[in-house]
């Protein structure tokens, strides 16, 4: 079968046995630090991609990504509202809310809590809160019922079934004077969300028609929460419900509140994938050395070509085939050991500290009590086309300086 000249030579200088034993062994080297930086950087980036995920799986499952609210606190005649909000392109789910804050007591413990009146039935296609329940279910938030988040629950001691009280800083008025709102609930669930956002320590989720009474809002809503189906475009999807709404509605999104820290996990990662690429960097700068010990090994070799009428562009592509070989086989077997390893590092892991009996991750720490791992396809190519180009340029020095080689001084002495 047919092949070029260059690729021909340069495929057989890779297979053929080398002379010079240091030269063959820097070449190995080369070959192998390039698919360790390949294997680390995708294990690396597998493990942030999963931690990032859990983040976001942990914080929307609680959270709304955009949500619209009343300038004065209210929003009148809400279902009008959420009817036209349908039909607002990417938009998957609506559903009202009332919020607040305020204190809940039970037998002398008193802590400070994030209060939400929630229709059972909308939440559910909203959040994610009725997966995660420990105990009791989101139907039967009704008649004075509350579900507390696991932390409040621990800490005041209670559980389902038992009494709290809420307090509100909105005030009544009585012959005695202004007194605080009080009003005892009935524990009726208990979630945990993982801890990150605070969500099990401050969140309290009451029936809508409960909130709108307790707060004393008759038939109106705080506001709406909203949910789309991508969460980057919430900015953009907030700006024209803004401009549509007009100045009677407040629309807000995830990433005024939390989009600082989102934006500091995504830079970690970028950060991180420049900082793995000095393996392979380093491992290109082997194959620099290798390559001009070849074509200084190889002088005689590429004088006679050169006098049986190779040109020096065909030198050239000889070098840089066999840098290029080198470059590609470190790629491809850092490829599979990445896959491999990434795929299995969260096995791994959980294994080392069975095997020791240590807690390498504590959820208090890092969101999670594991090590997640997410091997995203972009990431692959990424990392191999960089180990590919840097592999590239390594070569081009050497190959231009063999395609420069004088045939009468290399013969000099042959």
């Amino acid at each position: 079968m047919f092949k070029p000249l260059a690729l021909f030579i340069g495929l057989r200088y890779t297979r053929a046995k080398k002379r010079n034993h240091f030269v063959s062994f820097i070449s190995l080297s080369s070959m192998l630090g390039i698919g360790l930086g390949v294997m680390v950087l995708i294990t690396v980036l597998s493990v942030m991609n999963g931690f990032d995920q859990e983040i976001h799986k942990r914080f929307f499952d609680m959270a709304p990504e955009i949500t619209i609210s009343g300038r004065d606190g209210k929003i009148h005649n809400w279902p009008k509202l959420e009817q036209e909000l349908k039909n607002t392109p990417h938009v998957q789910a609506i559903a009202p809310y009332v919020g607040g804050q305020g204190l809940l007591t039970h037998e002398g413990q008193v802590l400070p809590i994030v209060l939400t009146g929630v229709d059972p039935v909308q939440e559910q296609a909203l959040t994610n809160i009725q997966k995660k329940l420990i105990v009791g279910d989101l139907a039967n938030l009704k008649h004075f019922g509350i579900i507390l988040g696991r932390g409040l629950a621990d800490n005041l001691g209670v559980m389902v079934g038992d009494k709290v009280t809420i307090m509100i800083p909105q005030a009544t008025v009585t012959p005695a004077g202004m007194v605080p709102r009080f009003k005892r609930f009935t524990v009726a669930g208990v979630f945990s969300a993982g801890t990150g956002f605070n969500f099990d320590t401050k969140l309290a989720f009451i029936n809508l028609a409960d909130a709108q009474k307790l707060m004393q809002m008759g038939d109106d809503v705080t506001g709406l929460k909203m949910r789309i189906k991508n969460i980057y475009e919430a900015p953009a999807i907030s700006e024209r419900l803004a401009a549509k709404l007009g100045e009677d509605y407040e629309v807000g999104n995830w990433t005024q509140q939390f989009g600082a820290f989102f934006h500091a996990v995504k830079l970690e990662k970028t950060m991180m994938f420049l900082m793995l690429l000095l393996i392979i960097a380093v491992a290109a700068f082997n194959l620099v050395s290798s390559l001009v010990m070849v074509v200084n090994d190889k002088q005689s070799e590429i004088a006679i070509m050169r006098t049986i009428g190779a040109t020096p562009s065909t030198i050239l592509w000889i070098f840089i085939v066999q840098g290029m070989m080198v470059g590609i086989v470190g790629t491809l077997l850092g490829l599979i050991g990445g896959v491999i390893l990434a795929s299995n590092v969260t096995a791994i892991v959980n294994g080392l500290q069975s095997l020791f009996h240590i807690q390498l991750m504590s959820s208090n720490v890092y969101f999670v009590d594991y090590l997640p791992s997410k091997i995203l396809l972009s990431d692959l190519w990424q990392i191999c086309l960089v180990a590919l180009v840097m592999s590239f340029f390594a070569t081009i020095y050497p190959a231009w300086r063999a395609s420069k080689t004088v045939i009468a001084e290399a013969l000099h002495y042959e």
